[in-house]
């Protein structure tokens, strides 16, 4: 008997009957979980109705091939799905370890700290006191000029004076008797002295300042004869005239009077000389007439010759008087050389300036001011130190001076700053680095000459005011403790600085202290050596 074979539409109801259910699987088996391999190829690959014709199998092996291709993608998905779900299971569980504690490690987090001990080491070294200040280096004397004042009363014109030549630019040396500038026709030129210029020095005058000047002249060579020191006599006028000769111009003369004057007293003498010749000549004939009267032929001669010592005392002051003189606004007094020219403000032809010349001179020393709460603590002869940040160069000094009162003023380096002024418009005053309102003026003397480059830097001065002389044990000050006996402690720690039965109390004797640490001594044989370490602070758990 023939079984009847599917038609060609039966079979194509069948596939999709069978892709429907297919579909159907694929949706429960993603709501349900994966379904065993072997169960979807075999259902798949079954012909509808059971049967197993040629037709069938065709078609069973197209069944066959989209179950492969469909089992594959669900692996695919359910791997998917797999790592998600991990990875939410692991993002959960940090979560809930960084947020959950247990009770141990919440009563650690709320314990205090273990107690702190700070400690220092026990040293053996040289313990000093210092005081630490900033100062300039400068010349020992700086004096600004304004000449020219008695050189215009000279010319008469009564005009402003002039410069007339720069004879040495700023930057220039300066020797002894060399002119610095010339105004209005006359030299302005230096002499070494201490002394201030402060008048016109004239013949007949006296002082340290014509002693000073007659120092200055014998150094270059012009002597003073046998005028006594301080005494502007004779010789001082020679060797006045002697130094403007050399240096190309005509002493003032010291009053323009004084040659009228001069003739009159000669003329006067003169005139006495001849009252005495013819008193004498008559006396004479009186007593050669026999029975003449010679009484009032004496006293004609007596009368002519105090004339005649009148005529002469007058003509000798008249001389001493007259001559040449050294104007102040012509001369300075330099406290050594060679001196140097800081500065020149003015040009040829143009009007003197105040402060036209600024001249400094002397050993460079260095100047400071101390504030009041220091000026006990720094005394003549201590040794300082000496540093210059910029260039890194170092010296060594010695305080030479403390104001005993404060400066009230300051003046620049190089500058004027507070001095005596001298005739002429000039002063000498102390340069850079003059103390502040309130300062004590201190003056360092270097050891050796300072370096060149040094000159008006800025400097630290670390002026030692007191030292133990040798090294001692130091410990800070804070390691030391006074008891209620009086008796003062340090705490030495054991390896373990936290060991508190490891500590031992050792009984000191304190010294000098300075820059936060003191000296100890121990007392009664107790141990404390350089190494130790001592108890300082401990903070309170």
């Amino acid at each position: 008997m023939k079984h009847q074979q599917p038609t060609t539409a039966e079979a194509r109801a069948e596939r999709e009957a069978d892709a429907e259910r297919e579909t159907e699987a694929e949706a429960g088996a993603e709501a349900e979980g994966p379904v065993p391999e072997a169960e979807g190829p075999a259902r798949e690959g079954s012909a509808p109705g059971g049967t197993g014709g040629a037709g069938d199998g065709g078609a069973g092996a197209e069944g066959g091939t989209g179950g492969d291709g469909g089992s594959l993608r669900r692996r695919r998905r359910m791997l998917a799905w797999v790592v998600a779900g991990a990875v939410l299971l692991t993002g959960a569980g940090v979560a809930l370890g960084a947020s959950i504690r247990s009770p141990a490690q919440v009563a650690a987090d709320a314990a205090p700290p273990p107690a702190s001990v700070l400690s220092d080491r026990v040293e053996r070294r040289v313990l000093t006191s210092s005081v630490v200040v900033r100062g300039t280096v400068a010349a020992e004397q700086v004096v600004t000029l304004s000449p020219g004042a008695g050189a215009a009363a000279a010319a008469g014109g009564g005009g402003k004076p002039v410069v007339t030549r720069i004879a040495r630019q700023p930057g220039a040396a300066v020797r002894a008797g060399e002119v610095l500038v010339e105004v209005s026709g006359r030299p302005v030129f230096a002499l070494a002295g201490a002394l201030p210029v402060y008048r016109d020095l004239k013949p007949g005058a006296t002082g340290k300042d014509v002693g000073q000047l007659q120092a200055g002249l014998r150094a270059l060579g012009h002597s003073t004869g046998k005028d006594p020191s301080g005494t502007y006599g004779p010789g001082t006028k020679a060797a006045v005239t002697a130094l403007y000769t050399a240096l190309g111009y005509a002493p003032r003369p010291a009053d323009p009077g004084d040659a009228e004057r001069l003739q009159a007293a000669e003329d006067a003498a003169d005139a006495a000389k001849r009252q005495v010749a013819t008193a004498g000549t008559a006396l004479a004939k009186a007593k050669q007439a026999s029975g003449g009267d010679t009484a009032e032929a004496q006293q004609q001669l007596a009368f002519a010759q105090a004339d005649l010592a009148k005529a002469a005392g007058r003509l000798e002051a008249a001389r001493a008087a007259a001559g040449p003189m050294v104007p102040a606004d012509e001369l300075v007094f330099l406290k050594g050389f060679p001196a140097r020219v800081d500065a020149v403000r003015a040009a040829v032809g143009e009007p003197v300036p105040e402060g036209l010349l600024v001249l400094s001179a002397g050993a460079p020393v260095i100047r400071s001011a101390l504030p009041a709460h220091q000026r006990e603590l720094v005394k003549p002869g201590m040794k300082v130190e000496v540093l210059s940040e910029a260039t890194g160069l170092t010296a060594a000094g010695t305080v030479a001076s403390v104001a005993d009162a404060p400066t009230p003023s300051a003046g620049g380096p190089g500058g004027a700053g507070p001095g005596a002024a001298q005739p002429g418009g000039g002063s000498d005053s102390a340069p850079g680095g003059a103390p502040d309102a309130g300062g004590y003026a201190l003056t360092v003397t270097p050891d050796k000459a300072l370096d060149a480059r040094l000159a008006g830097q800025g400097v630290r001065l670390t002026v030692t005011a007191a030292s133990s002389g040798e090294p001692v044990l130091v410990v800070p000050l804070s390691a030391v403790s006074a008891g209620a006996d009086g008796r003062t402690t340090v705490t030495v720690l054991g390896a373990d600085p936290t060991d508190t039965a490891a500590r031992r109390r050792v009984e000191v004797r304190a010294g000098m202290s300075a820059d936060g640490m003191v000296q100890v001594e121990p007392v009664g044989g107790a141990a404390l050596a350089d190494g130790d370490r001592v108890l300082v602070a401990q903070a309170a758990p």
